[in-house]
């Protein structure tokens, strides 16, 4: 049997920074909670956040790129349009999607909605980027799904409405995202893939705010909104540059199966500061501890996956 010595060091290095960008949503997750509650609006939320974290993201980018030079970006018709892409449909719409569909659904129903993305992924990375799913995969996807599914307390009570609608398109579409990125990810350094993602997304969602006439509410934030935008959008900088680093180097499917992890630093940060118990959500936590450990166990024993450009 293989073991994480046995594995590449990049595909290691990959695991251990989606670990890192799980931490960092979940610490995310928790303080976006408090952050909302600063705003008028959800989008007038998020497009704050998003445009803090945009320009933090220029300057990492900037920093990396004189520290270590990079390769001028592909200006072939395939790479800028993937590039708009995950633009698009990964920094701007789904951010617009999520935000309005969580003030119209419960956080329970959301947050397992939103974890179904590895389910979505795993269908496209196996035909799309030719990854390779083995029974550890699936015992870590099913790990993590059920568990998910218990933190919810009563998922038979789950309802599609609108909100609901509005949250699983916006994890459809991040699921495209996610392998749309790691293709372009093999030409195109993560930073500046993040900082393309942010940059379009932010302007997207300026414009929105703009049509829907959120422009002055956005422009005129309390000095507690501007505090809040920073805190949040430093930690979505964060979690940006951890996640297109992870899947630079690992399989999508594993790195986006990770991530799921981080519902338990969530857990654990309301039972931290709320003082909510938690006892009724032991199983569902430990389902998604060992959810983690049969993925890091299925990354060990892989063979290299297959990405075409």
């Amino acid at each position: 049997m293989k073991t994480m010595a046995d594995v590449p060091r990049s595909r290691v290095a990959g695991i251990v920074l989606a670990f890192a960008a799980a931490i960092v949503s979940g610490v995310s997750v928790f303080v976006n909670g408090y952050g909302t509650k600063r705003f008028p609006s959800a989008t007038v939320y998020t497009t704050a956040k998003n445009l803090v974290a945009a320009l933090l993201l220029i300057g990492i980018a900037t920093v990396a790129h004189r520290a270590r030079p990079a390769a001028p970006v592909p200006r072939d018709r395939p790479t800028v349009a993937g590039l708009i892409a995950v633009g698009v449909i990964g920094g701007g719409v789904p951010f617009v999607l999520f935000f309005e569909g969580l003030a119209r659904a419960t956080t329970a129903d959301a947050a397992f909605i939103q974890k179904t993305l590895v389910v979505w992924v795993a269908l496209l990375a196996v035909p799309l980027l030719h990854e390779r799913i083995g029974g550890w995969h699936l015992a870590a996807i099913g790990l993590l799904v059920a568990g998910q599914a218990l933190l919810t307390h009563n998922l038979s009570a789950l309802r599609i409405g609108r909100g609901e609608t509005m949250i699983f398109a916006a994890t459809l579409l991040w699921a495209v995202e996610t392998v749309i990125a790691k293709r372009l990810l093999a030409r195109v350094e993560p930073e500046t893939l993040g900082v393309v993602r942010m940059v379009v997304g932010s302007a997207l969602l300026v414009g929105w705010c703009a049509v829907t006439g959120r422009l002055h509410a956005l422009l005129s934030l309390s000095r507690p909104g501007v505090e809040w935008a920073l805190i949040t959008g430093l930690l979505l900088a964060a979690y940006v540059t951890l996640w297109f680093s992870a899947l630079a180097r690992a399989q999508a499917v594993d790195v986006t199966a990770v991530l799921v992890v981080g519902a338990v630093i969530t857990a654990f940060l309301d039972a931290l500061v709320q003082g909510k118990a938690l006892a009724p959500d032991t199983l569902g936590l430990l389902m998604l501890v060992g959810g983690g450990i049969a993925m890091v166990v299925a990354a060990s024993r892989e063979t290299p996956e297959v990405v075409r450009a």
